[in-house]
């Protein structure tokens, strides 16, 4: 079954509202409309609005990097899926290794929030990976298995979920993970998606691989069978980087 590649960019915290608008124009422009790839960029939460305005019209999707699980409530600093639905975001990423790591979300919340992003009637990016001490204990599946367990309670909603592989380890040092690395893991957590909802979602989920992908080594990764795309970090926050990744992709 052919899945249609996603290039994603997370912004995470970083740029000013003025530079995230000609940066999502120029991601707009770059895009334009192909049909051979999908792009989306999270913004800060602040710029949403500003960035939705600017991607208005194009073949590129808003996306949020968090929400809230609760619908609403005293949660000073927080913001729900029906919020974020509200200024025209489309897709949510829960489960982002700075999320659990940083911020301490364990499995359970993840759960959570990806309940209330889906049931909002938007898509969920579920992000999963290990930490270097699993991998070098030998507990990089395990791990994946525990963070693809959400899944099970989503089997109505497997068209509007999709995956990152992000190994912690390669997050933000530079070390990216080889394309064998990348597809090893990918395999298993397609493999994982099969057990919980079946044959016919796991071979239409894409899978994407988020950990240091730069313009140097997104062709390889994205040509293994089994990695579907990129989420991408630091090369997402300026159009020559950014660029050279959706022209990456291969043609379907």
């Amino acid at each position: 079954m052919s899945r249609t590649p996603v290039i994603a960019g997370n912004w995470k915290m970083n740029l000013t509202s003025e530079s995230s608008v000609a940066l999502a124009q120029g991601v707009a422009n770059y895009q334009g409309q192909p049909t051979s790839r999908k792009c989306c960029v999270f913004p800060a939460l602040v710029h949403l609005s500003a960035v939705a305005e600017a991607v208005a019209g194009s073949a590129v999707s808003l996306g949020a990097q968090d929400c809230h699980e609760a619908d609403g409530g005293a949660f000073t600093g927080e913001i729900s899926a029906a919020m974020l639905k509200d200024v025209g975001v489309e897709v949510v990423l829960s489960g982002h290794s700075e999320r659990r790591h940083i911020f301490c979300e364990d499995d359970s919340r993840v759960a959570a929030k990806s309940a209330a992003i889906l049931e909002a009637g938007l898509d969920l990016m579920l992000c999963v990976g290990e930490t270097l001490g699993e991998r070098e204990a030998g507990n990089t599946f395990q791990v994946l298995d525990r963070q693809l367990g959400v899944l099970s309670d989503f089997g109505a909603f497997v068209e509007r979920i999709s995956v990152a592989y992000e190994p912690v380890w390669a997050i933000g040092t530079g070390q990216s993970a080889t394309p064998e690395i990348a597809q090893n893991a990918h395999a298993h957590c397609r493999a994982v998606v099969e057990g919980i909802l079946g044959g016919e979602a796991a071979a239409s989920m894409p899978l994407l691989y988020g950990g240091s992908v730069n313009s140097s080594n997104a062709e390889e990764l994205l040509a293994q069978e089994d990695v579907d795309g990129a989420l991408v970090g630091g090369a997402s926050l300026d159009i020559e980087n950014f660029g050279p990744i959706l022209d990456a992709v291969p043609n379907v």
